[in-house]
């Protein structure tokens, strides 16, 4: 292990280099990821899916299928009289029983011996399908005379296992609807000097973990259900199956095996988890069910694409007085966290620098297309890539410097914005300086405008773009706690019990370095424990940048209730006020001077031993400060909020339309680094994925249909094309933050793709509104072979 993972002489770890955990057991290819496991009688399940876009289901024959040798069970809706529908609205029933609205719709299903038996027998299925007119964008949809692709009630098994309307009819293919407005913008309208106005156009991009999707599922002896499962939610998903399969939540297990990746993608319940739950119910046996990629592909949730106007307004001398929004976003066929995402995206257009007057209003909309869900930033890529286009405009607009233009509205610490968000810590203005001197950003931008017509074909091009996020949860549930539960044994270790998932973002690595920070022990001495509902204590899940913030929290609340009861044995034993007493080194020491009384270890052993025993073991829960928005979408709902700003450097071939991204300057508000190397790590990782989104990545939807389902289609960025990066850390000590740090998860990806846009804009004096920036999509920008994004006529 790295030294820094050693308590030093001061004996503090914060702020140290230190790997990861896990990082070993990974590295030497003996973790096990769900593929890997394999249970004793395990079955193989796979999913036959539709062919058709949006069609009747005419009939479904499975006998041949049933009849093959090594096949247990065969199912289709018809065997599922009782099957409850999921998603966020209900909409969705994990097998379809009259119609399809999707080619990644679930037709049927087969549990076999092997895999390839398995697949062998859903070639033997044979379904008579009525083709349907097909609805693939959302102008199409919203139009009078389009098919209504949910227009009846879902009816299916309340809690009293009555049929119920669990999903009433949308008969204007609308699936949820969102508005928020502050001031009034009509003031903001006239009071400004500058208006600008732009449609914006973002795309369909999906996760690619490396890690694909997948379950197994088994009924033990008693009827309690085990589930070996991939999710970031497990706590949320216990009481959702419970609900989905009429059980009591007490007889779920879920043990969750090391995730290989998941950004977001494993918030919802989709329909391949409760298809292998009925299959274990029906042949009494393990079944495991995983994608190949390109299932994972054409079945896993997207990025929610987005259709946006947006209006902005300033005064001559640089203030901001309105933002007015509207959003389509393209729902799919059925109601995912997607459609939410306007939950974030009004933050950022409300309170992304002072903005006294706005109105924000947005669609979901169904489609025939597949269907988004929750995504690393939250719909504030989309959001963020709009209002810095619009804060380069207007300063363009009123001849003012981009970067005093940002400076003179970004917020200082202490603002609660109109939306009730309150910045009890916010580095927002050193982020913008900092990021901007590091890159040299103005005299830069200067020289690339003044070198725009020099002849070279090849433009170089330097943007600035910021983001705000939330960086201490989100309470969108009525909690948004995390528990820990933390035991020492006679050795001086600890085993801490965390209900905060490791998805391969570090939290194991900060949660151990903050409980030691607090005993006074090496990293090596802590094991973490966060992988099983039976065992460890209730957390909402890992999602809005929290685990760190709130876990961390738990985490160090039940290192000092162990502190305070080893200290206050210690006191009684040495004659000293408790407050006079510390752990150090793994000693229990006199404060002032350091000196060592006993070890801590022989000290916790006395404690067992003695005649009146007792074990150092404690609890605690925390929970944030935060606050339940309003109907309104009004209220502080983040403990803290992070900031930063990104400075993107390009070239633009201007003959091939080729943009390369040479460098990312960025300055990031993280509270206090905990672990120096995993937020190095976040960072990187976050700038590559938003490079992804800016540049390569296109999930291609034609018709309703995936039309590249496969790595070598999808373009990821690979190591020859990331960028240099300096990347520096702004420490603003959040008062509620563990040890002062705030969440960063998600904050590295949001404000790459706009930053380059501005680049692209400084470069050329072309302005990009949709992504991708591909060499095709570039060059016909360039050279007037394309239009830029309309609004949607039917809107």
């Amino acid at each position: 292990m790295n030294d820094t993972a050693k308590t030093g002489s001061n004996g503090s770890l914060i702020g140290k280099r230190i790997p990861k955990k896990d990082a070993p057991e990974k590295a030497s290819g003996k973790t096990r990821y769900i593929h890997d496991i394999d249970l004793p009688g395990q079955l193989h399940a796979k999913i036959l899916r539709s062919s058709q876009v949006h069609a009747k289901i005419k009939s479904i024959d499975t006998s041949a299928a049933k009849a093959l040798p090594g096949v247990h069970a065969v199912i289709t809706a018809a065997d599922l009289p009782w099957q409850r529908p999921i998603g966020v609205a209900k909409d969705h029933l994990p097998l379809k029983h009259d119609k399809v609205r999707s080619p990644r719709d679930e037709i049927a299903a087969v549990a076999a011996d092997t895999e390839a038996i398995a697949e062998a027998a859903l070639k033997l299925i044979k379904v008579d399908y009525e083709p349907l007119p097909a609805v693939v964008t959302a102008e199409e949809a919203m139009s009078p005379d389009a098919p209504r692709l949910h227009g009846d009630d879902l009816i299916a098994p309340g809690p009293d296992g009555k049929p119920h309307v669990v999903h009433q009819a949308s008969h204007d293919n609308v699936a949820m609807v969102f508005q928020y407005g502050q001031g009034e913008v009509a003031t903001g309208k006239a009071a400004s000097d500058a208006i600008v106005e732009d449609v914006f156009k973002l795309h369909y991009v999906t996760h690619c973990c490396m890690g694909v999707s997948g379950v197994i599922a088994e009924f033990d002896a008693s009827e309690n259900l085990i589930l070996y499962s991939n999710t970031q939610v497990p706590f949320l998903h216990k009481r959702e199956f419970a609900e989905l399969l009429g059980m009591d939540p007490g007889r779920i297990r879920i043990v969750q095996p090391p995730i290989g990746g998941g950004f977001g993608s494993k918030l919802d319940i989709y329909p391949f988890e409760p298809i292998a739950i009925y299959l274990a119910k029906i042949t009494r046996r393990p079944v495991k069910l995983v994608f190949t990629r390109e299932e994972e592909f054409i079945a896993s949730p997207t990025r929610q694409p987005v259709l946006m106007k947006m209006r902005s307004g300033c005064t001559r001398d640089g203030v901001l007085t309105f933002r007015e929004v509207e959003t389509i976003h393209d729902n799919g066929a059925y109601t995912s966290w997607g459609a939410t995402t306007p939950f974030v995206m009004m933050q950022t257009i409300s309170s992304l620098y002072r903005v006294p007057h706005c109105d924000y209003r947005t669609r979901a909309i169904y489609s025939n297309n597949p269907y988004a869900g929750s995504f690393r930033g939250y719909g504030n890529l989309q959001a963020t890539f709009a209002v810095e286009a619009h804060m380069d405009r207007l300063a363009e607009a009123i001849g003012m410097d981009p970067l005093e233009f940002r400076l003179k509205n970004a917020q200082d610490p202490g603002e609660v914005t109109p939306q009730g968000m309150h910045f009890k810590s916010c580095g927002f203005k050193d982020c913008l300086s900092v990021a901007a001197e590091r890159s040299e950003y103005q005299e830069k931008r200067r020289a690339n405008e003044a070198r725009r017509n020099d002849g070279n074909p090849v433009k170089r091009g330097v943007g600035m773009a910021s983001m705000l996020h939330v960086g201490g949860g989100a309470k969108i549930y009525p909690s948004d706690g995390c528990g820990t539960i933390l035991k020492m044994d006679d050795f001086g270790r600890v085993t801490l019990l965390t209900g905060a998932s490791e998805i391969g973002q570090g939290s194991e690595t900060v949660l151990a370095q903050l409980v030691c920070e607090e005993l006074g022990l090496p990293l090596t001495s802590v094991n973490v424990v966060n992988n099983d509902t039976d065992v460890t204590p209730w957390d909402v899940g890992v999602h809005a940048s929290r685990t760190t913030f709130i876990a961390g929290n738990s985490a160090i609340g039940a290192a000092r209730k162990a502190k305070d009861k080893i200290l206050t044995a210690a006191a009684a034993k040495f004659d000293q006020p408790a407050e006079a007493l510390d752990t150090r080194d793994q000693c229990i020491v006199e404060k002032s001077s350091g000196k060592k009384l006993v070890e801590l270890a022989k000290f916790i052993r006395s404690l067992h031993f003695s005649d009146k025993a007792e074990l150092v073991m404690t609890s605690y829960y925390y929970e944030p400060p935060s606050k339940h928005q309003d109907k309104q979408f009004r209220g502080d709902v983040s403990a803290a909020y992070a900031w930063a700003t990104q400075v993107a450097e390009v070239e633009v071939d201007t003959r091939t339309g080729i943009v390369k991204l040479v460098k990312i300057t960025g300055a990031h508000d993280v509270g206090r680094v905990l672990n120096r190397l995993g937020i190095e790590g976040q960072i990187e990782g976050g700038i590559v994925m938003g490079q992804g989104y800016a540049l390569t990545e296109d999930l291609i939807v034609e018709n309703g249909v995936i039309r590249n389902p496969n790595f070598r289609d999808y373009k990821l960025v690979t190591a020859p094309e990331i960028p240099e990066m300096d990347v520096v850390f702004v420490e603003t000590m959040d008062g509620e933050g563990p040890q002062g740090a705030k969440g960063v998860g998600e904050a590295p990806a949001i404000c790459v793709a706009a930053a380059v846009a501005n680049a692209i804009y400084n470069a050329t004096g072309v302005r990009i509104t949709a992504l991708p920036f591909t060499p095709e999509n570039v060059y016909r920008a360039l050279h007037s072979n394309s239009q830029p994004p309309t609004w949607v006529a039917a809107a």
